[in-house]
């Protein structure tokens, strides 16, 4: 599969498709990614141990019957699990570590493997979060923004794995987008069964950071509520244990929806209460109070501001046609998903496809963010 379909990279690292595979602890190991997450376009392997007092905590949690990874040679460990693990995407390593100076040391390791450090902010044992590992990073918010600011010095692409609802999300997400990480995995949990798609939708409106979803990721159906809630990429974890052909199944669909549409993961009609911000591309002229206004505002746009940006960035493009459309414009127009005879006679008339439609209304999406009065960050 070619890289270009999805045009998905982040520094130096390049993902083939948005599906990847989410760090089980004791688990995923490069074996485990070699066998299941061959086709992914990233592998998240860990949660690996990175100094003595996380192995002394993972000792506990195996002796209570959690599965973890071990071992009295840490960064040894970590190098030979990136000459081990062999698949057509990128890997990622979660680790751990009560103190900042193994982090950076394994950030090296990494970055010299071409791969992701990814920082574990999400583990929630008793026996880490104790320690001031995987959730304490979250209720530390200034100890977790200067730990990413350091990692980062080393030039290695970073992710930071969190878990939804046990602090502010919001500020969660944009203390972690300032301090400079390049990645957000944010899994989606909630009390109960199921995602919380709207814990999805609220972090894609606070951060224009890289955004993996995850939780309940069972099927295609669920992969594509998550992406049309904003996620850029969905991980599967428990699923590949119940499905060993999960990650292909998602890949094999992913890849038709973007062959087909153009913008595998373009969010839902704002009108509808369902959609993030960049919905707004879809959004008609906002000659009368609707949803719309809300939206726009909160990237500090007035309702002229947004016509204007909208009709700036349609100049010199298809989308500055459609006379026979609604208001006069592709520009104005919704999502390909939904039927409209106006709006698919000017796409025949120009000899514009589907998918050609939905890339333009990517790239305006793009443009109203860019062009905001208010970052989405600080809206």
């Amino acid at each position: 599969m070619s890289d270009e379909l999805f045009d998905l990279q982040i520094g130096y690292v390049k993902f083939s498709n948005p599906i990847a595979l989410a760090p089980m602890a004791g688990v995923t190991n490069s074996e485990f990614a070699n066998n299941y997450a061959k086709n992914a376009g990233l592998a998240v392997i860990g949660g690996y141990n990175l100094d003595g007092d996380t192995n002394i905590a993972a000792k506990a949690l195996v002796e209570n019957g959690r599965d973890e990874f071990i071992t009295d040679t840490p960064l040894e460990f970590l190098e030979n699990e990136a000459k081990a693990i062999n698949i057509d995407g990128a890997v990622a390593f979660n680790v751990r570590s009560t103190t900042l100076e193994p982090l950076l040391k394994a950030a090296e390791i990494i970055k010299n493997a071409g791969g992701i450090l990814e920082l574990d902010a999400h583990c929630r044992q008793d026996e880490m979060v104790s320690i001031g590992v995987g959730e304490a990073l979250m209720k530390d918010m200034p100890r977790l923004a200067d730990w990413i600011s350091k990692i980062k010095e080393t030039g290695v692409v970073l992710s930071v794995k969190v878990r939804a609802n046990v602090v502010d999300d919001i500020a969660l997400a944009r203390t972690i987008e300032n301090a400079g990480a390049d990645i957000l995995h944010l899994d989606a949990m909630m009390e109960g069964a199921g995602a919380d798609l709207g814990a999805i939708l609220r972090v894609r409106d606070s951060t224009r950071m890289f955004l993996i979803g995850n939780n309940s990721i069972l099927d295609f159906n669920d992969a594509k509520e998550m992406f049309s809630k904003g996620a850029d990429m969905v991980s599967v974890s428990r699923g590949v244990l119940q499905d060993a052909h999960l990650i292909d199944h998602l890949v094999e669909e992913v890849t038709l929806l973007q062959e087909q549409m153009g913008w595998y993961n373009s969010p839902k009609h704002v009108c509808r209460g369902e959609g993030d911000l960049r919905g707004l591309a879809f959004c008609c002229l906002p000659v009368k109070p609707c949803a719309v206004h809300n939206k726009a505002g909160q990237l500090g746009y007035s309702p002229k501001e947004f016509a204007n940006v909208k009709m700036e960035f349609a100049k010199g493009t298809p989308l500055e046609f459609g006379d026979s459309t609604c208001f006069g414009s592709l520009v104005w127009c919704c999502k390909i998903s939904k039927p409209c005879y106006l709006r698919d006679g000017v796409l025949d008339l120009l000899d514009l496809s589907a998918s050609d439609y939905m890339k333009l209304k990517k790239d305006l999406a793009t443009y109203i963010l860019d062009n905001a009065k208010k970052p989405v960050n600080e809206s």
